[in-house]
């Protein structure tokens, strides 16, 4: 076993980060080496939107957060029912090259 492994790895969450940042929509763009999202906050009547942040990541990262997020939605919708989509076609988005909406 990993000395890492042995002690565990300690995270650090500053109060300003616990915080969080709200974001209604994430727009996902990939190249062959990273894969980046975009978090934005939508309001309701606006036509702007600003992202509010940005998080590059590997693409064997972006796997691993993907398998995360699933299974992390089927433990709450197992707890609290399925949750409803909405419809996609709802934010006409298209920034040109692969791009993902979530």
């Amino acid at each position: 076993m990993s000395e890492e492994k042995k002690q565990g790895l300690n995270i650090e969450l500053t109060e300003e980060v616990a915080e969080g940042t709200y974001s209604n929509l994430a727009i996902i763009n990939h190249s062959p080496s990273e894969f980046v999202v975009d978090f934005i906050q939508v309001m309701p009547g606006v036509p702007k939107a600003k992202v509010k942040s940005r998080i590059v990541l590997t693409p064997q990262h972006a796997k691993r957060l993907m398998k995360a997020l699933a299974d992390n939605v089927s433990k709450f919708e197992a707890q609290h029912g399925t949750i409803k989509d909405v419809d996609p076609n709802l934010v006409p988005l298209s920034f040109g090259g692969p791009t993902a909406e979530a």
